[in-house]
C-alpha cells in the first residue's frame, strides 16, 4: 500500500457541519493515487509521452466516522486488479489511532488518447509499472451503473468555469461531487456515495442539475442541455 500523512484543514470542511465533506475525501484519495504514480515515474508526463490516460469510471465511498478540523490522518491506496482495459483501486483514510474513517473502491479505464478509445492494459502491468496488487478491501461491491429516478426536479443551469477544470482540460472528478453537494439539504448527513462518470464536461459546458430525493437517498445527475448526464452521484445518508 502506498500512503502519506496529512491533517484536516479548515478549507476542507463542510461549512454547515464542521466535518470533512465527501468531495474533500475524494480529493485526498485522488492526490494519494497521483502521488504514487508520480513517485513511480508513471504520472502525468509519462502517460502523455505514451499517449495514454487513466479515466475514472466510478467511485464507491463509505464513511465510517467523520474527520474534523485538525485531525491527523493517513491516506492509503493500492491496486487490487487489472482486467482488460480496466484498473481497480482501493483507498483508505485512517486517524492517528489507525482506525478507518473512510474507504473507497474505484474503477478506472485505460484510454488511448490518439484514438479516444479504451485500450488493453499491458500484460504483467502490475509488476512492470511498479504498482503491484494487493487483496481488495472488504467492502460491499455495488453496481457500477446508476439510474436516475424518473421523479427528479430540474434546477437552473450553470456554466463550467476555469476552477472546475483540471490538467486534462475537463471537469475534475472531485469537482462533480463538489458541484452536486450544493443540492444536498443542510441537515443531510452522508454515510456513503456512488458516482458514475458518463461523459466529459469541459470549460463552458452548460450543466443542468437533475435532483431526485427521498429520506435516505439523494440522486443528482449533472447533465447537458439535452439532459444527458455527464455524471450521476448517489448520496446515501439520513437527516441529522
Amino acid at each position: 500500500m502506498y500512503s502519506f500523512n496529512s491533517r484536516v484543514r479548515y478549507s476542507e470542511l463542510n461549512h454547515r457541519k464542521g466535518i470533512l465533506d465527501c468531495s474533500s475525501i475524494i480529493n485526498y484519495f485522488q492526490d494519494c493515487s497521483t502521488f504514487q504514480s508520480e513517485d513511480l515515474n508513471r504520472g502525468i508526463s509519462y502517460l502523455q509521452s505514451e499517449n495514454r490516460v487513466w479515466l475514472l469510471n466510478s467511485w464507491q465511498l463509505q464513511i465510517l466516522r467523520p474527520a474534523r478540523l485538525g485531525d491527523n490522518i493517513s491516506l492509503g491506496t493500492w491496486a487490487h486488479d487489472f482486467k482488460g482495459a480496466y484498473g481497480y483501486r482501493n483507498f483508505i483514510m485512517k486517524d492517528d489511532k489507525d482506525e478507518v474513517l473512510a474507504a473507497a473502491n474505484s474503477i478506472w479505464v485505460y484510454l488511448d488518447t490518439e484514438t479516444g478509445r479504451p485500450t488493453r492494459i499491458p500484460k504483467d502491468y502490475a509488476v512492470t509499472s511498479g504498482y503491484g496488487m494487493e487483496p481488495a478491501y472488504p467492502m460491499e461491491q455495488t453496481e457500477r451503473k446508476i439510474e436516475l429516478p424518473e421523479d427528479y426536479e430540474a434546477y437552473p443551469s450553470f456554466t463550467i468555469i476555469k476552477s472546475n477544470i483540471d490538467s486534462y482540460n475537463h471537469v475534475n472528478n472531485g469537482q462533480y461531487i463538489k458541484l452536486a453537494e450544493e443540492y444536498l439539504p443542510d441537515d443531510f448527513m452522508v454515510r456513503s456515495l456512488r458516482v458514475e462518470y458518463r461523459a466529459q464536461a469541459v470549460l463552458g459546458s452548460i450543466i443542468i442539475p437533475l435532483v431526485a430525493c427521498n429520506d435516505k437517498v439523494i440522486t443528482i445527475a449533472l447533465a447537458d442541455e439535452a439532459k444527458k448526464p455527464y455524471a450521476i452521484i448517489e448520496f446515501h445518508g439520513s437527516i441529522s
